[in-house]
């Protein structure tokens, strides 16, 4: 079932008012943003989609609630090009909890561009991910992931087209970008942060679309 490939809890602060995001066949969906706590104590900005059905009084920034739902990603054109952009889809909105961990994520979906090995100057090794999860009507949601040490030196060795079930954490993260002008943008990231990884099999080769071939795992 779609809802096993792709699995979705947060909990934490909402940041800011919901804006209309858009709409669906007369349903409109607005976004917002949330704090979620990592187990470091920092703190993690997440982009939230929430459907008109479930919105109520307690959806107020500074409020804490929890979310279930799922990572969806979609492209939207940003100075001219498509840019790879992924929040948490809400389908159920419930009362915190007091959990350990209050951001989890399990994603079955096979690998759709090679993976990219790098090593820091410190000496860390990380490895770049795409997932290309199934999700209704045909459709699918890519999401990029982050392996770090021996998981990311096991998933340099994987190919496109493998299946994989991940579990992790969905984060943020802010870099610069240089511009073809020479400027330096501020920017903020999304991906999965994987702390277990386990290779199913192999399926028939997924390729991504060119959209998300363009956009490097930042």
């Amino acid at each position: 079932m779609e809802t096993e490939n792709n699995q979705l809890t947060l909990c934490g602060v909402i940041e800011n008012e919901p804006v209309l995001d858009h709409e669906v066949f007369g349903e409109h969906f607005y976004r917002m943003d949330i704090k979620v706590p990592r187990l470091s104590g920092a703190q993690d900005l997440l982009p939230v989609t929430v459907s008109e059905r479930l919105m109520n009084s307690q959806v107020t920034p500074g409020v804490r609630i929890a979310i279930q739902g799922q990572l969806r990603s979609y492209n939207k054109v940003m100075g001219g090009s498509g840019r790879l952009l992924l929040t948490a889809f809400a389908q159920r909105l419930l009362p915190p909890d007091d959990s350990e961990n209050p951001n989890m994520i399990h994603l079955t979906g096979a690998i759709c561009k090679p993976p990219a090995f790098r090593t820091t100057p410190f000496g860390r090794e990380i490895a770049d991910l795409m997932l290309a999860v199934n999700r209704a009507f045909g459709k699918s949601d890519y999401i990029p992931c982050i392996a770090w040490g021996r998981t990311a030196r096991y998933a340099a060795g994987l190919s496109v087209g493998d299946k994989l079930e991940v579990q992790g954490r969905f984060q943020s993260r802010e870099y610069q970008k240089q511009m073809p002008d020479g400027t330096v943008m501020n920017r903020m990231a999304y991906e999965v942060s994987l702390s277990r990884l386990t290779c199913v099999h192999e399926l028939p080769l997924v390729s991504a679309p060119a959209a998300v071939q363009e956009n490097a795992v930042q």
